[in-house]
């Protein structure tokens, strides 16, 4: 009984700090983000994808060339959807910043297929930085996830 008890209390704790993490104005911001971005992936719109990133981007993806435009970006999210990659997901880990930047670092996961073409889970982290835009929105500066 005493063993349940400590499990239940170190589970408590671990969402009090884990949600204290992910509460807050940047938190708010980073999230209507990230469901943008989700929404935008499983539409398969490379081009509203590529429009939610800063005019300055750094996209920083694991074994590919660095990507510092749109047009390129596009390309790069086109050639990922037509591989088949499906159903995206970001959850919040962490967020931060205030004003005119803030972070968030995710988990992330999607339905890919592996080098024979068979289903396959994908997933990683992702890590974020947004800068305020002129009109108020947050748009991502730089981007890099494994």
């Amino acid at each position: 009984m005493r063993m349940l008890q400590s499990i239940c209390t170190v589970l408590a704790l671990m969402f009090f700090l884990s949600a204290a993490h992910a509460a807050g104005p940047a938190a708010t911001e980073v999230i209507d983000c990230y469901k943008a971005w989700d929404a935008a992936f499983n539409k398969g719109d490379p081009k509203a994808l590529a429009d939610l990133y800063d005019e300055d981007l750094v996209f920083l993806p694991a074994n590919h060339e660095i990507i510092r435009d749109r047009r390129n970006l596009e390309k790069f999210f086109a050639a990922l959807l037509k591989m088949g990659v499906t159903n995206h997901r970001l959850e919040l880990i962490e967020a931060g910043g205030a004003g005119d930047m803030i972070f968030g670092a995710a988990k992330w996961s999607a339905d890919g297929k592996d080098k024979d073409g068979k289903d396959q889970p994908w997933g990683g982290v992702t890590s974020h930085v947004f800068t305020k835009q002129a009109s108020g929105i947050y748009k991502i500066r730089l981007h890099t996830f494994n």
